[in-house]
């Protein structure tokens, strides 16, 4: 995984840690697969794999995302060249399948497992060299096995993973939630989840558990009827996790909903709020998120007990001036101290990307996809003034005294109920406190406020003392990522503008007259 908003590398380094989750993907396929088979398992996050485990397998298979294209690539094609049988699947081959053909991928395992799996396996029983299984058909996940968590090396993560849907009843313009698992969301049963759990319980796991739906509550009856089962469980286990999990901001219109989150131990939701402009907002058909006040909305789930982050976009159509001042005033105003703050991408077959491709805007369909990468296609403002702006909004954000400052208030607003919780603080997470405490209280100009922040949060708001020194910890990242942003983007400007036509002199000297003249 290239750096990114998501990677955390610099907080992972400070606490020992390799990765912020596992794939849970690859788990699940890896407990859907012949159980005679033998299976090495490499996170290339954690660990690479080795020459003998080349040697070693007869079969290759690989998951990727978008970001991680250049690996995917490098890998299938060494995989090719080794004489090994590749197999690839997951979100990034699923959306653009040709770029694992063009790489030299055998098999193709596109869509939800649950249905191309099979397809797959039986394939390789009739002994065919290659293919490509698809399926229209969305599974039924109360069938999905317990991904193989045995397989990981549970010390090298920050969270690991766990799902309880798939997909999302909105048809926000920019999303690929939908084209890739369909408006209809599907849950799993209580019993299933809390197996899962009860799994981690006993690998002796007692850190974050990241339940990775893109929106947690596309189904809000099953949402609380699993919250009903997983609250006297975690209490009966003496809260030994950490949850966290995304949702859509119209949680704020059903505290019952927000109330249970809460009493089943969730302490933080991300959200994609994208941008405080109303206008922009319709234009993308996230018209979820212009029912109610943000403002009010964010302030209510924060006073429930719910830690926010959230996601914002820069780059919409007809998107005015000053658009990343208004962004970096509205998370001053509410407190969100982590912000995946972007500029925006046409994310393949997406009804945006279908859009622009008719409209001949697109200019490269497979970017890069993160915090330092231009928009591949043409806005309908200046490129430049918006990467201009996006920029000084990013690095504002990431001041470490705002970020100090919001985290703070952020944390002196929330009042919720919180648990008592039995888990044991691990030597990873006191070193991480520690380096907390050198970088951001005695080396850097916030020491005053970071100790009398940290005095003020033990003395009224203990329970919430570990969510807000790991949210300091998070910042460390992003403390640091602000500059690789702003240096990769700077260095896109300058070849954008090296690049760009410039009208010839008499034509320009013709124009200033006529302006003149008029």
């Amino acid at each position: 995984m290239p750096n990114s908003f998501w990677s955390y590398q610099e907080t992972l380094d400070l606490a020992g840690l390799r990765s912020t989750n596992p794939p849970l993907g690859l788990l699940t396929v890896a407990a859907m697969l012949p159980s005679d088979w033998e299976i090495r398992f490499a996170d290339r996050n954690v660990r690479c794999e080795t020459e003998d485990d080349w040697a070693w397998c007869d079969l290759v298979i690989i998951s990727a995302m978008i970001i991680q294209r250049q690996d995917f690539r490098e890998l299938i094609q060494k995989g090719v060249f080794l004489g090994k049988k590749v197999a690839v699947g997951g979100p990034f081959p699923t959306s653009v399948p040709d770029f694992a053909l063009e790489s030299g991928a055998h098999y193709l395992i596109l869509d939800e497992g649950e249905c191309t799996l099979p397809l797959f396996l039986e394939a390789l029983e009739r002994g065919e060299p290659e293919g490509i299984f698809r399926s229209a058909e969305k599974p039924d996940v109360t069938q999905t096995p317990i991904a193989r968590f045995d397989l990981l090396d549970l010390n090298a993560y920050l969270a690991i993973t766990v799902q309880f849907s798939r997909g999302c009843p909105f048809q926000c313009e920019f999303c690929d939630i939908i084209n890739l698992y369909g408006r209809k969301p599907r849950t799993k049963t209580p019993e299933q989840m809390l197996a899962e759990l009860e799994v981690l319980y006993q690998m002796g796991w007692r850190r974050y558990v990241f339940v990775v739906d893109d929106n947690f509550i596309g189904n809000k009856r099953n949402a609380k009827l699993f919250l009903q089962a997983l609250i006297p469980w975690m209490e009966e286990h003496q809260y030994p996790f950490i949850l966290l999990t995304e949702a859509s901001l119209n949680l704020a219109e059903d505290m019952e909903l927000v109330e249970l989150m809460v009493k089943a131990g969730f302490t933080l939701v991300f959200m994609g709020i994208e941008t405080p402009d109303t206008d922009s907002l319709l234009g993308i058909n996230k018209v979820q998120n212009t029912r109610q006040s943000l403002i009010d909305s964010c302030h209510k789930i924060t006073r429930a007990g719910l830690q926010i982050m959230s996601g914002f976009i820069m780059g919409f159509d007809n998107e005015r001036p000053g658009a990343g001042q208004r962004i970096q005033q509205f998370i001053d105003d509410t407190g969100i101290p982590q912000c995946q703050f972007s500029l925006l991408q046409a994310l393949q077959n997406t009804a945006m990307w279908e859009r622009l491709k008719q409209e001949g805007r697109l200019t490269d369909s497979l970017n890069t996809f993160h915090q330092g990468a231009i928009m591949n296609f043409v806005p309908t403002r200046s490129v430049e003034e918006i990467t201009e702006e996006y920029i000084e909004a990013f690095w504002g954000i990431y001041e470490p005294m705002p970020y100090l400052k919001r985290t703070f208030r952020h944390f002196m607003m929330m009042n919720g109920w919180r648990g008592k919780t039995c888990r044991p603080i691990t030597g990873k997470e006191v070193g991480l406190f520690f380096a907390i405490c050198w970088r951001q209280g005695i080396t850097r100009s916030t020491w005053f406020r970071f100790w009398w922040q940290l005095v003020t949060i033990a003395l009224l708001k203990p329970r919430l003392f570990y969510d807000y020194m790991t949210t300091l910890g998070v910042g460390e990242h992003f403390f640091a990522y602000r500059h690789q942003v702003r240096a990769q983007l700077l260095q896109q400007l300058v070849k954008l503008k090296q690049t760009k036509p410039v009208p010839d002199q008499p034509q320009v000297e013709a124009e200033a007259t006529a302006c003149v003249t008029i």
